[in-house]
């Protein structure tokens, strides 16, 4: 977009004034936000509606991305940047004596996701949109996000996370779109008169459901796509026929909250009530719109492709069977044949006890349309292929087992395509996991390594990094991401080197006066900043961090004198509210830091850094700042993880197992450029297979893991008697679930190789270098091609292809 800051200080003024009625200069800075959103909306307004027609005219392939989670983080400075005025906002502003950074900073992080898969949900949408791709996402518009966490005394404590008390400014209310959600009642078949049946619907509740569009834009302005966000309404025509006061209240309650807590009944209710009103809407507008194009109902899969972002939208699948069927008035295999190859789906675990059921019963209760189709869809598969693949066979892919829907087996049947999110991740799929399915469906299994957008993660976050690359190889890398392995070249340059080693101290010293102001603790920006930035669960292994930084404190409690490497050990992490051992782990880990901290014995050679209420936004702050990035789950454990490619993208060096993606990263990268250590997933399998794992045995054997796993219980770290407790049970006497103690003399020489090598600053500079120039083949832009090309078979518009990235050279 071309801008003078002349044409922008006006509009801008002329914004303000109009929104507020009163002069720019005399609002408050959530004016000011509020007034440069809208006119960035105002500037987009004719391309987002120009691209809508578009799609329709010229009926191209349109995706639809189904995600119950999606994780924008703030959206101001990545929709100027792609828009290409970023820099003119920004003069433009100055020049009018407001301070960009104070406005931006204002934006609320939209409340709409939790981690790593709201994340990658967000990442793929601005790709879509960069490379011209017609892709949607389809979510839900939760009043409150997740929950805003605040530390006391140690304690994680869950506050609400009212994101939208002033509004989103990116938001569009289409009232016109909206959808009637039926749940509850009755369902019941009679003859249609033409020899068929068709349902009668009783008693049921009705949901309007209402979208709220917020435009997707891509770099250089190449498309503008939709995230539709469905809010749960009251109907307006039955506002005064029936719905008491609590009734209206339960309508409004599915949209309130993300994850409401499942750990009783009425919590796992609501949850389901979301998942299905998600699809319905979804699949209810995606058809509306299909009948645009006015072409056969046969041809849908040409024309839309249906994504499954994990299992918490498979209701997608006998919901666009209700409507092929009872709706369309389709055959039962003419509309199954539709669905199937309309329908695509992403697994994104291998925690057997991650993989969602639901019980029999509350589906008949609450969707009974639904389970009337899912049964039939299961009475289908075991009648075909019980004569093919036998009983035993079947009926472990069956999708109602014991009085449980398992939603997997569901989304595998009902797509035509399967992927997992990196290869170790699909190959665990297909031999262990999922073997059975893969052995039925070996053609529906493939691999889409997961990706980050540059844009976000390098050229926002980190915009000195950004400039030394640009200078350095040119400007094509920020659309072909492939480009940065030219940067490899510069692995002797002392000048690069040099350089390269300025930024990470810049964004050092820029992390360490946020930590002063916001914690109070003062760290040292020369030291070697350690990272852990994730969702808090047990096997991601926080507490293996914990116990390295406890035999550090303890090696400094025996020799104060000792020549140790300062570190700023940093954290940040939610556990879910009714995860209590997670939440007893962040206890614990605070209350290493509180020692640790205040110890004149200690000084800097430790400091520990726990952020509260960890998102996007600060993820931005950290990860340019990171020297080591910790990816330490159990191997076998982790889909993929993106956080490890965000920080290798900011030059940071990876201590990992060989597990989910950190396999591809060595692949990349070269194992001489990260740190490794721990079982392999192979050992880890064997293991289960032998069952001779013994922590205690480990734990009686080993003098210095000993004396760290005894300080949790010894009052060595004060203020954890039952967390500490629980911890070191967990750990000795429940058998240590994801073999923190067999990995601890590992990852401690792990971690001594990573203190020599940070001694020698142009080693580490070289190192950090390599990493930033393998991390092109991590582009989301590079997944989604593959996503587009291979499952969704959707094409980028017109001049647009120009954008496409190119392929990338084999690994190392």
């Amino acid at each position: 977009m071309s801008l003078s800051v002349e044409q922008f200080k006006k509009d801008y003024k002329k914004s303000f004034e109009t929104m507020f009625v009163n002069s720019y200069d005399e609002g408050s800075v959530d004016q000011q936000f509020h007034a440069l959103g809208n006119l960035v909306r105002t500037y987009i307004a004719d391309e987002w509606r120009n691209a809508r027609q578009h799609y329709i005219d010229k009926k191209v392939k349109q995706v639809y991305y189904f995600s119950m989670e999606f994780l924008p983080g703030r959206q101001l400075k990545s929709n100027l940047y792609n828009m290409g005025i970023l820099d003119t906002a920004k003069e433009g502003l100055e020049e009018l004596g407001l301070d960009f950074k104070t406005i931006a900073e204002s934006e609320v992080d939209p409340g709409l996701g939790n981690g790593g898969l709201g994340r990658l949900a967000s990442c793929f949408m601005d790709s879509m949109a960069s490379l011209g791709i017609p892709g949607h996402g389809s979510g839900i518009r939760y009043r409150y996000g997740l929950f805003q966490q605040k530390f006391i005394d140690g304690y994680q404590v869950e506050l609400p996370d009212n994101w939208l008390r002033n509004g989103n400014v990116w938001e569009v209310r289409n009232s016109n779109d909206a959808v009637i959600v039926r749940i509850g009642g009755n369902v019941w078949m009679r003859p249609d008169g033409t020899g068929g049946l068709e349902p009668v619907y009783e008693n049921t509740k009705n949901i309007l459901a209402v979208p709220y569009d917020i435009p997707s834009i891509g770099y250089n302005n190449v498309s503008i796509n939709t995230l539709r966000l469905w809010s749960a309404e009251l109907p307006p025509e039955e506002e005064d026929k029936y719905f008491s006061i609590e009734e209206a209240e339960k309508i409004k309650e599915i949209t309130e909250v993300l994850y409401p807590d499942d750990s009783n009944y009425e919590g796992r209710l609501l949850r389901l009530k979301q998942e299905y009103f998600l699809v319905s809407a979804g699949v209810q507008s995606i058809l509306r719109h299909y009948k645009k194009y006015n072409l056969p109902r046969k041809n849908i899969p040409d024309k839309i492709a249906i994504h499954i972002n994990d299992t918490h939208p498979a209701l997608v699948i006998p919901e666009l069977m209700r409507i092929l069927l009872d709706e369309e008035k389709l055959s039962w295999d003419k509309a199954w044949e539709i669905t199937k190859k309309t329908c695509s789906y992403t697994n994104h675990t291998l925690l057997r006890e991650a993989m969602e059921t639901w019980p029999v019963d509350m589906v008949k209760e609450l969707l009974p349309r639904m389970y009337q189709i899912i049964e039939e869809i299961n009475r289908r598969h075991i009648e075909k292929k019980t004569p093919l693949y036998g009983r035993r066979l079947t009926n472990s892919t069956s999708i109602i087992q014991n009085g449980q829907i398992h939603m997997a087996h569901l989304s595998i049947i009902g797509s035509h395509s399967i992927n997992g999110v990196a290869q170790l991740h699909s190959n665990l799929l297909k031999d262990e996991v999922l073997a059975d399915f893969a052995e039925m469906y070996p053609y529906k299994f493939n691999n889409k390594t997961n990706g980050i957008t540059q844009r976000r993660w390098l050229h926002l976050a980190n915009p000195e990094l950004t400039e030394l690359i640009t200078d350095n190889i040119g400007p094509e890398w920020k659309t072909n991401p492939a480009e940065l392995k030219v940067l490899k070249g510069y692995e002797k340059s002392d000048e690069v080197l040099e350089r390269l080693a300025e930024v990470k101290l810049h964004n050092k010293q820029r992390l360490a006066a946020y930590i002063q102001e916001h914690t109070g603790l003062k760290v040292d920006p020369t030291a070697l900043f350690d990272v852990q930035i994730k969702r808090l669960h047990a096997y991601k292994r926080q507490h293996l961090q914990a116990l390295h930084i406890l035999d550090r404190y303890l090696q400094i409690k025996e020799n104060p004198e000792i020549d140790m490497q300062p570190r700023v050990f940093i954290f940040g992490a939610k556990a879910a509210p009714s995860y209590l051992y997670a939440k007893q782990i962040i206890k614990v880990i605070n209350a290493i830091g509180e020692v640790v901290n205040n110890d004149p014995d200690v000084g800097d050679k430790i400091k520990v850094v726990f952020f509260e209420n960890y998102g996007v936004s600060l993820a931005e702050k950290i990860i340019p700042a990171a020297d080591i990035s910790e990816q330490i789950s159990l191997a076998g454990k982790e889909a993929s993880g993106t956080g490890n490619m965000k920080l290798m993208l900011n030059g940071a060096l990876t201590m990992a197992t060989l597990d989910g993606a950190n396999v591809e990263i060595r692949d990349y990268v070269g194992e001489e450029n990260m740190f490794l250590f721990g079982l392999t997933t192979e050992e880890v399998y064997e293991y289960y297979r032998n069952g001779t794992y013994s922590s205690r045995e480990i734990y009686e054997s080993n003098p210095r893991l000993k004396r760290a796993l005894d300080a949790l219980v010894d009052g060595t770290i004060p203020n954890i008697e039952e967390e500490g407790r629980v911890l070191f049970d967990s750990l000795i006497q429940y058998n240590d679930e994801y073999f923190v103690l067999k990995d601890f003399d590992s990852f401690i020489e792990a971690q001594k190789r990573a203190d020599e090598l940070y001694r020698d600053k142009k080693a580490w500079s070289q190192k950090s270098l390599i990493n930033i120039a393998s991390s092109g083949p991590f582009s989301a832009d590079y997944t989604i091609q593959r996503y587009a090309d291979e499952i969704w078979k959707a094409q980028p518009q017109g001049e647009l292809t120009e954008n496409r990235v190119h392929s990338f050279d084999e690994p190392i």
